[in-house]
């Protein structure tokens, strides 16, 4: 779509606004960057662009360019314009016939020759002076030609320099002696592989155990310099001209500059901060493995995991301790080895490191455990920090592992080994039922008739073993020979052959005793059967005592409602009786054991004559009586207190032990501004100034006590009786319900 006249117009008069615009920009950014040359300082800067760029705005006023003023100038740079470019500003209803046709021509013209003209704004001047400007900042800050008006590091006039403040009332020289130059040195501990840091600012924040160096120069000579630090005041070595000292970071707090002149006048310098960073231990992540892992016999017993390990200066050494366990109970053997994971990155600060762990490499066997946990050593000197996962297990299941029971005084294994062949049965029922969509329905039916089988051979077992002769107390009826059978039912087949264990019936000889006809004797009782243990019969003869009979019992009884719904390929209603079969098989199991009782105390032998006399006049009450008293650690701190408002109201003034008094208590407000400097550093440093100033006013004593206030914990309320008022018509209610309760 083409541009009509009135929006070439309209889009030249914003062009031109907007190149006056950037020509005051120019002019600004010419005369900050002068301004940042001469002072260094950021802020002056600004505000140099600013006022420039707003004092340049209002000379050349670019929100005057109008349409107006824009298409006379048009109508004055164009000369075949014919002075008529006002028309694209009137309406078309408003002009006239002539008017219409001049304005349609003139248009045509405008816009093959709008691209001539340029607005009437001396840019390329303007991009001339910010190449000047430029390049004399540039020099002015290379050669630092008004370094006398650089507020620089070293220069006392910087809020980083070390001011210091008479302590006496009249000063002995109008011009005290002043900082000419400072410098504190950082040295990192070697094993950070940092370099050392020079700066002018006093306040530190370094890592545990790096060194500090201090250096400061006065403009005149002095008496002696110190530097106090928590409470400690210490000497600062001259050399040459400079006063240096040097600690090594142990603990955070405040320390302050001192220093005596020619004259005796003492000087104290501000409170400074020392705040120590720790040495951050390795943190640990491992990644792609599980808490807890198990395997099967036949499974591939292997770990495999990822390990990420980081440190803020190094990691020096990365290894797992692992721990293999044999056997149970007090046969228990343990075996610790200390596996690696190969050749590390040295100094890396990060380490992403795969480990795989073959538990057979390991010699574990069927039953035995493992116990692993990673542990990284970091870099830092003298002692290093170790850092540990937390522990995973893996573990190889055993299902046909043997116990070992005492009963009585007499060891024997009891225990016979398919004594966990029922846990074994649900591991496989439940399989079973998990791939019940994956099985045809043939398959499936043998699979539980098969288990079936297992069930009723486990319940045979425990009925042998517990004494019975017979299959469990469940009547077995005799076989009835082939030639017995009704004709025509000789050959036929069984509907559940095809499901069957051929055992079941050819080995049932045996397992139970199938003549176990009932007989009737009329002999008469023996007196003797009730003390005597006779074998024969199937109810006596076991091992076990008559509690864990009953429960072996009952575990057969859900043994065979088991089986039944194994047998009749329902094995989801199998679980529940196996369940409780297994519950009761570990009750007997747990009830076989003997716990042998702690060794404690022996008491001395009573004496016969006596015993059950019922005489206590020897028999002393113990009483102890403990007043535990909570120490204060802010006793100074409130005695402080306590003394500004002695010396207020007295008008009297400090003593050598209100000086002592006030460095206690500036000892335990450093713990708290350690902790918040800006809420609690003022009043420490006022609370140092009255420890060594000679004339104190009272308002610096109010101030300083008023900020003890703040700074002083709540104390806690201890529990005591309330009194409260009660009038004697109250009282005497009071023991009128007493008496007629």
């Amino acid at each position: 779509m083409s541009m009509t006249g009135k929006h070439i117009v309209i889009q030249f008069t914003k062009r031109w606004q907007f190149l006056l615009v950037v020509e005051v920009c120019a002019y600004a950014l010419g005369f900050a960057l002068l301004v940042f040359a001469v002072s260094f300082n950021l802020m002056a800067t600004m505000c140099g662009f600013v006022v420039c760029g707003l004092v340049l705005l209002l000379i050349r006023k670019p929100w005057q360019i109008n349409l107006n003023k824009a298409s006379s100038f048009l109508d004055q740079s164009l000369g075949g314009m014919e002075n008529s470019t006002g028309l694209f500003l009137t309406p078309k209803t408003e002009l006239s016939d002539i008017a219409l046709l001049q304005r349609h021509r003139i248009e045509e013209r405008l816009k093959t020759e709008i691209g001539k003209v340029e607005p009437k704004v001396p840019l390329k001047r303007a991009l001339l002076w910010l190449l000047v400007f430029g390049v004399a900042a540039f020099f002015l800050y290379y050669f630092n030609l008004f370094g006398n008006l650089n507020t620089s590091n070293n220069s006392p006039a910087t809020k980083e320099a070390i001011v210091f403040q008479a302590l006496d009332s009249v000063v002995s020289e109008s011009n005290p002696p002043s900082i000419k130059e400072q410098r504190l040195t950082i040295k990192y501990p070697a094993y950070t592989g940092l370099p050392p840091k020079t700066t002018t600012n006093m306040n530190i924040k370094a890592l545990e155990g790096s060194t500090i160096f201090w250096s400061i120069q006065f403009d005149k000579v002095v008496d002696s310099v110190f530097m106090e630090r928590n409470g400690e005041s210490n000497s600062m070595k001259l050399k040459g001209t400079k006063y240096i000292k040097s600690i090594q970071l142990a603990q955070s707090g405040f320390y302050n500059f001192k220093f005596k002149d020619l004259g005796g006048t003492n000087y104290l310098s501000d409170l400074y901060s020392i705040e120590v960073v720790k040495d951050e231990i390795p943190e640990i992540e491992i990644q792609q493995l599980k808490q807890f892992s198990s395997f099967d016999a036949k499974d591939d017993k292997i770990l495999n995991f990822n390990t990420l390990i980081s440190d803020d200066y190094g990691i020096s050494d990365v290894y797992i301790i692992a721990t293999v366990t044999k056997g149970e109970g007090e046969s228990v053997k343990f075996r610790e080895e200390r596996l690696s994971f190969g050749a590390l990155n040295s100094r890396s600060k990060k380490l992403n490191l795969k480990k795989t762990i073959d538990l057979a490499a390991l010699k574990m066997e069927a039953g035995d455990e493992l116990y692993f946990y990673i542990e990284a050593i970091d870099t830092k000197q003298p002692k290093p920090n170790r850092a540990r996962s937390e522990t995973f297990f893996a573990v190889i299941r055993d299902t046909v592992s043997n116990r070992f029971a005492v009963e009585g005084t007499m060891g024997v294994d009891l225990m016979p080994d398919y004594f966990r062949s029922q846990r074994q049965l649900i591991i496989d029922t439940e399989k079973l039922i998990a791939d019940k969509n994956k099985l045809t329905e043939k398959e499936f039916n043998f699979t539980s008739n098969e288990l079936g089988y297992d069930q009723k051979a486990l319940r045979l077992k425990y009925g042998e073993f517990m004494g019975d002769e017979a299959d469990s107390g469940i009547q077995v009826t005799e076989e009835i020979e082939p030639e017995a059978l009704p004709e025509g039912e000789q050959e036929e087949d069984d509907p559940l052959g095809a499901y069957t264990h051929d055992h079941d019936h050819d080995n049932e000889h045996n397992l139970a005793d199938l003549d176990h006809e009932e007989e009737e004797t009329d002999e008469e009782e023996d007196p003797l059967s009730n003390y005597l243990h006779n074998h024969d019969d199937p109810e006596e003869s076991t091992l076990f005592t008559q509690s864990l009979k009953s429960k072996l019992r009952q575990a057969m009884a859900e043994m065979w409602d088991a089986e039944l719904h194994l047998r009749l390929y329902t094995p989801e209603n199998s679980l529940p009786y196996q369940y409780r079969a297994l519950k009761l098989i570990q009750e007997i199991k747990n009830s076989s054991r003997i716990y042998v009782h702690r060794i404690g105390f022996d008491p001395p032998p009573i004496k016969e004559d006596k015993r059950l006399s019922g005489e206590i006049k020897d028999i002393k009450t113990l009483q102890k009586v403990d007043d535990v008293v909570k120490e204060d650690d802010f006793s100074a701190m409130r005695e402080a207190v306590t003394r500004i408002t002695e010396i207020v109201a007295n008008q009297s003034k400090l003593v050598d032990t209100d000086r002592g008094l006030f460095d206690a208590a500036g000892n335990e407000l450093a713990v708290l501004a350690i902790k918040n400097p800006s809420k609690y550093l003022n009043t420490l440093q006022r609370l140092k100034w009255i420890s060594e100033k000679e004339q104190i006013t009272v308002q610096e004593l109010l101030e300083v006590q008023s900020g003890l206030l703040r700074a002083l914990p709540t104390i806690e309320a201890n529990p005591s009786k309330r009194t409260f008022f009660q009038d004697e018509m109250n009282t005497l209610m009071l023991k009128e319900l007493e008496i007629n309760d």
